[in-house]
């Protein structure tokens, strides 16, 4: 295709986006006034637009891809699957698809998380949880604990039971009355530290916060769900060491579950198959999504442990059923993706790759920490985010009308990458595939970036 023809269709498929589409966390009035990066194909890596621009996909086209695009082992699953069954229900029936694919998760998940339920997407995964560790005390008996604690800064997806776990005002305020009421405790920002503390001395007082709640609501609380390590949809807010695992301590003593949302955290992004074993935490539910499939198709899990799912054994009389359930549960192409997906951590022994390649983007990401309105780089493996500030030594923040993060974006893909604003952090997250050579250069234009927009301000 000529630079005319390709003109022509780009200019076609942008009249057609304004004129049909409403896209996610998009300001549409901004959207319409604006001309559209379109991605047309991928190859490794890359992200090409109709132009034929190419992009190296710096958020793993939203925190999802693992294995870089067009992937020859997961491509030739989905073609198998086809030639069987696109779609069957696993309501009263089982398929061949989500036995194997829950076969292979098995070999992957922390020891003592036994029990798989499926959905499609990260929100439903977490939605899943909150009902089960509700039902679960309620079968056994405990049937004052219906409350639930979560941290202020979480994200876990937005049906109305995710959104009232999540504690972002920008993204959840407006919705207040029709949301459950949570328990936010203070999040562990130490760079902003909401208790005004020192996070050299604290010992983790924000730690001590959530512990209060506890000992406010005896015998009330049924749960606390956090994102283990990081919080990444706002801006990527790093939890000290140690944090996760005083977590499950204060769910021991107080007879609660801990649910940890690994939507984002899961597959490798951390560093480990899961952010909890870094300190060697079992939660009793864990919600996985996004990188499952690879970044392929919507599928998510909701894993629990024996002790959970034992609560909801009885006859059929007893009524003890989980009524829940979702028409795409365990679709059978979305399932074989998964499992090409997870095989690959395997044959290509890709978790042990990854303390080079760690090693490798935190030096290449220095030059970036030295400018002057970068205020903190919190990273937890391939997770990133460079909080920006209009003054280091106060901190002070660019007003958020600056759409300081946002021009930073476009100045990147002038450069030849996609990142991804979240105010004033510009996330990066990408890939497990990208090569050191590739995590380089793309936080050298980030850091470039960064540079242009902030010095003209």
């Amino acid at each position: 295709m000529n630079d005319i023809d390709r003109a022509a269709r780009h200019h076609r498929l942008t009249e057609a986006d304004h004129r049909h589409l409403w896209h996610p966390f998009t300001q549409m009035q901004d959207w319409l006034a604006e001309e559209p990066l379109i991605v047309d194909a991928a190859e490794g890596v890359y992200l090409v637009d109709t132009l034929g621009n190419r992009y190296l996909d710096g958020v793993s086209s939203l925190w999802c891809n693992v294995h870089g695009h067009r992937v020859p082992e997961i491509d030739r699953a989905i073609e198998a699957q086809l030639g069987k069954v696109a779609h069957t229900t696993l309501l009263g029936l089982a398929s061949t698809a989500s036995i194997e694919c829950a076969e292979e998760l098995s070999r992957h998940l922390p020891p003592g998380l036994t029990r798989i339920f499926y959905s499609d997407a990260g929100a439903t995964a977490v939605e899943i949880a909150l009902k089960m560790a509700y039902q679960h005390h309620q079968l056994r008996g405990d049937t004052a604990r219906s409350e639930f604690v979560a941290l202020h800064g979480g994200y876990h997806g937005d049906t109305i039971g995710s959104v009232s776990l999540g504690g972002i005002d920008l993204f959840h305020r407006i919705f207040k009355p029709l949301l459950f009421d949570v328990h936010h405790a203070p999040q562990p920002y130490c760079y902003r530290c909401p208790l005004a503390k020192d996070p050299a001395t604290c010992r983790m007082a924000c730690a001590d916060e959530v512990e209060r709640i506890f000992e406010a609501r005896p015998g009330k609380i049924a749960a606390l769900v956090l994102e283990p390590l990081m919080q990444g949809a706002d801006g990527m807010i790093a939890q000290p060491p140690g944090y996760v695992r005083r977590m499950r301590e204060i769910c021991d003593r107080h007879g609660a579950l801990l649910v940890t949302d690994e939507v984002a955290t899961g597959w490798g992004r951390t560093g480990t198959t899961f952010a909890v074993e870094q300190e060697g935490v079992l939660p009793d539910i864990l919600t996985m999504a996004k990188g499952l499939t690879g970044g392929y198709l919507p599928l998510a899990a909701t894993v629990t442990t024996e002790r959970v799912f034992e609560s909801f054994l009885g006859s059929y009389a007893d009524k003890k059923t989980f009524f829940h359930g979702h028409t795409f549960c365990g679709n059978p192409l979305a399932c074989a993706a998964a499992t090409a997906s997870m095989r690959l951590f395997t044959e290509r022994n890709i978790l042990a790759g990854l303390p080079a390649k760690i090693s490798a983007f935190a030096r290449a990401l220095e030059p970036a920490a030295a400018l002057p309105h970068v205020g903190e780089i919190r990273r937890r493996g391939f997770m990133t985010g460079l909080e920006l500030v209009r003054d280091r030594g106060t901190k002070e923040e660019y007003p958020y009308a600056l759409r300081v993060g946002d021009r930073v974006t476009l100045e990147a893909r002038r450069r030849g990458a996609i990142l991804r604003p979240l105010g004033n952090v510009v996330v990066l997250m990408p890939p497990l595939a990208m090569t050191e050579a590739e995590l380089a250069r793309l936080a050298g234009i980030a850091a470039e970036s960064i540079a242009a927009v902030t010095e003209a301000l």
